[in-house]
């Protein structure tokens, strides 16, 4: 049936070509042969098939560049070899910002890079990767909660030779309800907050709140108050005591010079008004406990030696066996107290001193243990051997006879800092050492206000100089 049609249809074929040529010139040609030409747009625009107008204008879209939000914390560390791919913006319900990045090198290079970033710019570290190939980081400075999810991109059908082509950035945070930005060439932006967060995590307000605040008129390299060292310039929020002048006059400037510097945590109060809000207080006079002034130990010398990482504490990581039966590796500041503990700054089975197993986080600190996490720090040195004789002859201490025959060392190499003694710049002149009294928090801050021996040390002074501007 099929070889019948085909004179038919050579003889219309003939009948439509012949009409075409008999009436080249006339306008219903000439229609008829613009209909049938190509789309001239095909030249610059050629569409692939299949693709939807819809597709083509997402393809032009991700093209376009994406921005990040104008008040990005600037202390948020950003992988260097990484695209901005998107940027999903605080909703009602996601108070959280989040944005996505890809990157072309492999995974455990990123996650080496954040990992060292957290660490070197004082990070609270509250959960990361067991190993280099990827994982989430969740980590807190001052008020910013951040969340870093590191993910490996493999091909459709991978191969030996080809296991993964990309990595996958997600960088969520929390932003501040209360913005306070300075912005600096360097890597922070500044944000202070009163912004509720969650109550499994630590504020700068709460005594369990671990690392330093680091101040917004000043740009500095990795410190501050938020507990934990390497080279990346970073700034944070400074805390803006307002009841600094209920300390001893004495005090006053040590207690301001670092938190400008980010070392202090504050108290938070509640005001007594219709619209309640947030005050905060340093209550100078308050007895500050041993994880406190553990906390604000590592945070200040890690801020002091900020270009000098050889004389940063490190912190400990939560898989380290704990030093101490009552401190666990969920405590948050066990990280710092734990790395005083392996660094042998404090008494400890790891140290030798088997009789010490027990932390007593929440104790009052005493004047003598004051000298003796601290002088060590200042020496960077083993402590001269030293009897009650000895002590009594240079201080000429009264007590003598109370201090605790481990603190005796410390007291000791303290006198031969001179001027810069601990005893002298917190107490003042007294005959009378008082080992076992509590240590109040303007008293501690006055003794960290200083790191080293007299003539070759930083005062918290000269480390803000050192920030770059």
């Amino acid at each position: 049936m099929l070889p019948c049609k085909r004179p038919a249809f050579f003889l219309s074929l003939a009948v439509l070509l012949s009409s075409l040529t008999a009436c080249a010139n006339s306008p219903t040609a000439k229609n008829l042969e613009q209909s049938l030409a190509a789309d001239p747009q095909l030249q610059t625009n050629p569409v692939v098939f299949g693709e939807t107008k819809n597709d083509q204008l997402q393809a032009q879209q991700s093209e376009s560049t994406v921005k990040l939000p104008v008040d990005f914390p600037q202390d948020i560390p950003l992988y260097p070899n990484a695209k901005l791919e998107a940027v999903t913006p605080a909703s009602g319900t996601e108070n959280k910002v989040s944005t996505r990045w890809l990157s072309s090198e492999p995974s455990n290079f990123i996650t080496s890079f954040y990992r060292n970033q957290f660490l070197a710019n004082n990070w609270q570290i509250q959960q990361q990767p067991t190993d280099d190939v990827g994982g989430v980081f969740e980590a807190q400075r001052n008020d910013l909660q951040l969340k870093v999810s590191i993910q490996a991109q493999s091909v459709t059908n991978p191969t030996p030779n080809q296991p993964q082509t990309a990595t996958e950035l997600l960088i969520e945070y929390l932003p501040s309800s209360t913005t306070t930005a300075q912005p600096t060439p360097t890597n922070n932006n500044s944000q202070t907050t009163n912004a509720q967060t969650p109550n499994d995590v630590p504020q700068p307000g709460d005594p369990k709140f671990i690392g330093p605040v680091q101040s917004t008129n000043v740009a500095t390299q990795p410190a501050s108050e938020s507990g934990s060292q390497a080279a990346v310039t970073t700034t944070a929020p400074s805390v803006e005591f307002t009841d600094i002048n209920k300390a001893p006059q004495q005090l006053r400037q040590h207690i301001q010079d670092l938190a400008k510097l980010g070392v202090l945590s504050s108290e938070s109060q509640v005001t007594k008004s219709n619209s309640p809000a947030t005050t905060n207080q340093f209550i100078p006079s308050k007895i500050i406990t041993r994880r406190e002034y553990a906390r604000w130990l590592v945070a200040a010398n890690n801020a002091m030696y900020a270009n000098n990482p050889a004389k940063q504490i490190r912190l400990a990581s939560e898989s380290s066996q704990p030093a101490f039966t009552d401190l666990s590796a969920k405590d948050p500041d066990f990280p710092a107290i734990q790395g005083l503990a392996e660094a042998g700054l404090i008494p400890s089975s790891l140290s030798g001193d088997t009789t010490t197993v027990l932390f007593r986080p929440d104790a009052p600190l005493t004047r003598e243990q004051l000298l003796l996490w601290k002088i060590p720090l200042d020496s960077r040195q083993a402590l001269p051997a030293a009897n009650l004789d000895a002590v009594k002859q240079t201080w000429g201490f009264q007590d003598v006879g109370k201090i605790d025959p481990k603190a005796l060392r410390a007291v000791l190499a303290d006198y031969q800092n001179g001027e810069q003694s601990n005893i002298r710049r917190v107490f003042g002149y007294t005959t009378l050492f008082q080992p076992k009294k509590p240590v109040t928090r303007a008293e501690a801050a006055a003794a960290l206000w200083y790191f080293g021996t007299q003539g070759e040390g930083i005062s918290a002074v000269e480390a803000l100089k050192l920030k770059r501007p």
